[in-house]
């Protein structure tokens, strides 16, 4: 099971303070990994990549953002060390392989690129050989012709690519596009498995970009599995108070930064928030994050029928912090609900809703919500 990151700032942030230096990196989770579900395969030594976008537009240098590959370990790779000590970025995606399809080549390595537009995925889509055909089939010549490698993950990206009007814009596109389109992407996959009679579930925890606004998915195709891990930070300011170990700093209630991770960077409990199973989360232009489940045919309102929620790294291995820099109470979280739904895909009755409307309160602490049910909502962090 791979792992992936990603950063959101206002200010751009040193690679290194990401991939390398935190004592749980990116890096060090692709030999060190808490949280996998797949326990057979513990090392991610299959290739890693990283995409960044540029702090500042740049004409001559284009949207488009700059992504390096290797398919070396990425804890041996010097060049990655180099790297990340002398680039910074306002937007960066990581991921660290485990093949579960596809040869280990770099055409395999995520993240992968079509205008300004990447993307990534950490699990897998379930049989795909049985549905691979279909896919191609749905494809422009366009799109098609776009993938390099033969895995699961770059097939679902060039689908994503598909639900999109443009996908060469040069323009930002709207978040609500990305949404939309990675809603669909989620719906197709399913509904082409359910039509080639796939019974094992299917892990699609995918993240694409724009360079502007980020959207990512923790989903399984499951009423009682939980997805592959996934959480969430976001703070004032993330830094290091001593050598390998970072904390959140939560200055007010303004976000200047969010971080989403399979597994969590730092080993402070109140740094991070699980992201739930079957959920979609945005991260708008102006740093404002949504998070809305997708209501299909696996949503389940209730927790207590999936599997348990595995620990946090904060917990295997932790160091409670009673300094106060990072006070969960001052985290706001608004809910919203809402009942439309988009049009459902051929051969499927799958709908997956569009949620956005009358607010409520969330204490993130407590986990209770006024006047709103959690398991229907979009939340907003102020």
């Amino acid at each position: 099971m791979c792992r992936m990151l990603l950063y959101k700032g206002n200010q751009p942030i040193q690679l290194a303070h990401l991939l390398t230096k935190p004592a749980h990196s990116i890096i060090n989770q692709s030999f060190d990994s808490r949280l996998r579900l797949d326990t057979r395969r513990p090392i991610n030594g299959d290739g890693f990549g990283v995409g960044w976008y540029e702090s500042q537009p740049d004409p001559e240098l284009g949207a488009a953002p700059c992504i390096f590959t290797s398919v070396t370990p990425a804890w041996n790779n010097m060049n990655l060390i180099r790297l990340a000590e002398k680039i910074k970025s306002p937007l960066v995606f990581a991921h660290v392989r485990a093949s579960t399809a596809g040869s280990v080549s770099e055409s395999n390595c995520h993240p992968w690129q079509f205008g300004r537009l990447m993307f990534m995925h950490n699990g897998n889509v379930a049989d795909f050989h049985l549905i691979k055909r279909k896919v191609q089939e749905s494809l422009s010549d366009e799109i098609f012709l776009t993938v390099n490698g033969n895995t699961d993950s770059e097939w679902a990206f060039a689908v994503f690519l598909s639900q999109l009007k443009t996908p060469h814009q040069a323009e930002p596109f709207c978040h609500s596009v990305l949404k939309d389109a990675m809603l669909r992407t989620i719906a197709k996959l399913n509904a082409w498995g359910q039509e080639a009679g796939i019974t094992e579930a299917s892990m699609m925890n995918f993240a694409v970009t724009d360079g502007v606004s980020v959207v990512c998915s923790r989903y399984i195709s499951s009423k009682t599995l939980e997805a592959a891990s996934l959480y969430f930070s976001s703070g004032t300011r993330f830094e290091s108070y001593k050598p390998g170990h970072y904390r959140m700093i939560k200055a007010d209630k303004r976000e200047d930064i969010v971080v989403i991770a399979s597994e969590p960077l730092t080993f402070e409990k109140a740094d991070w928030l699980t992201i739930p199973t079957n959920t979609l989360v945005v991260i708008t232009s102006k740093l404002n994050v949504l998070m809305y489940p997708i209501v299909d045919e696996f949503h389940n309102p209730s927790p207590v029928g999936r599997a348990q929620e595995q620990s946090t790294v904060a917990v295997v291995k932790g160091e409670g912090r009673g300094d106060g820099a990072r006070d969960p109470h001052h985290r706001e979280v608004v809910f919203v609900e809402d009942h439309r739904s988009l049009p459902s895909v051929a051969g499927s009755h799958t709908s997956t809703p569009v949620l956005n409307s009358h607010p409520a309160r969330f204490d993130s602490t407590a986990g209770a919500a006024a006047g709103s049910s959690a398991e229907t909502a979009s939340v907003m962090v102020a």
